[in-house]
Formats: structure tokens, sequence, C-alpha cells
């Protein structure tokens, strides 16, 4: 299975969407810095995941969320958002 996510940063209240085979794994590789460009924003907390079959479709998805703000899409499909 694969997932996308919507990751929530604690420190700076932004948003960062991504899609992966074992959540729990890259969720911690984001906490503990391994990822570079989001390192600024430790601690994450996932606010968003949905599962998939194949990673096409997840990316698929990811895209879509990117490409409407994971904040928007938060609120507009799940009546919920921090942003």
């Amino acid at each position: 299975m694969y997932t996308t996510y919507i990751l929530w940063s604690r420190k700076t209240g932004r948003y960062y969407t991504g899609s992966t085979e074992d959540l729990g794994n890259r969720v911690s590789e984001h906490n503990s810095g391994e990822t570079k460009s989001i390192r600024y924003g430790i601690p994450w907390e996932v606010v968003y995941s949905e599962e998939f079959s194949t990673r096409a479709e997840a990316v698929k998805k990811e895209m879509e969320i990117k490409q409407r703000g994971a904040g928007r899409y938060l609120r507009e499909r799940l009546g919920k958002g921090r942003g």
C-alpha cells in the first residue's frame, strides 16, 4: 500500500504534502531532520493520510493536493485545516 499524506508543522504552521510506502518511517525521517528541505518545521504531525493500492494513484493525489495547496485542500474537502 502507498500513502499520500499531509504534515503540519507545530513550529511554523506550514503544511508539507508527500507520498510514501511506509508512512511511519517517513514521518520519523522528517522529524529527525533527514529531509533537509523541511528540517525548518520540526516537529511535524500527520493531519491527513489516504491509502492507495499503487504508487501512481498516491502520486496523483499528492499532485492534486499540491496544486490546490494543503490548507485549502483540507478546508474544502474535509472541513478542517489550520491556515
